[in-house]
């Protein structure tokens, strides 16, 4: 493969000190070892990659940019957002409150409750998890609801503590 006779092992290693992220890190350093007699199939066990993507990699060297442009992906934007701008905000601030206060008979934002009021106030359909997402960038974490030893009926507390003294203080199955 020809695009590497142009470029040393020096220039390589300099460019690695340049670039940041795993992927161009990644692809300098396969080139560095193809400089020095890996081959690509070697190069894709050791990436755990295949043949076609080491010479992809090798073959972005063959180019006028400089090298740490060469190894770096160019920015993707990805999928647009079914929420503008202005509606995250407004989501955001509204899940921040009780949704009672909206209306919803619950106590608290669920994601299937997310799911519900985003079809309903902006016509918008999410997935489940893709609800979850939404209310984690909107700052709010999960929390499992647990029933405390407090709320439960008082008979069940003593039988509970009953049962505890019978066993000498341990718990164990019946």
């Amino acid at each position: 493969m020809d695009h590497l006779d142009k470029i040393s092992v020096k220039e390589l290693q300099d460019a690695l000190d340049n670039v940041d992220g795993n992927k161009p890190t990644q692809r300098l350093l396969a080139a560095i070892a193809y400089k020095n007699g890996v081959t690509q199939t070697e190069l894709a066990e050791w990436h755990n990659t295949g043949r076609r993507t080491i010479y992809s990699w090798l073959k972005r060297f063959d180019t006028d940019e400089p090298l740490e442009q060469a190894v770096t992906d160019a920015h993707r934007s990805g999928r647009k957002r079914k929420l503008s701008e202005k509606q995250q905000k407004e989501f955001e601030q509204t899940v921040h409150e009780s949704p009672e206060e909206i209306g919803f008979d619950a106590p608290a934002w669920t994601p299937a409750l997310v799911k519900e009021f985003l079809e309903e106030t902006y016509g918008v359909e999410y997935s489940l998890p893709s609800c979850r997402r939404l209310l984690k960038e909107a700052g709010l974490s999960y929390q499992k609801p647990r029933r405390s030893a407090a709320e439960s009926d008082e008979d069940d507390q003593e039988a509970f503590h009953d049962e505890i003294k019978k066993s000498g203080e341990r718990w164990t199955p019946q």
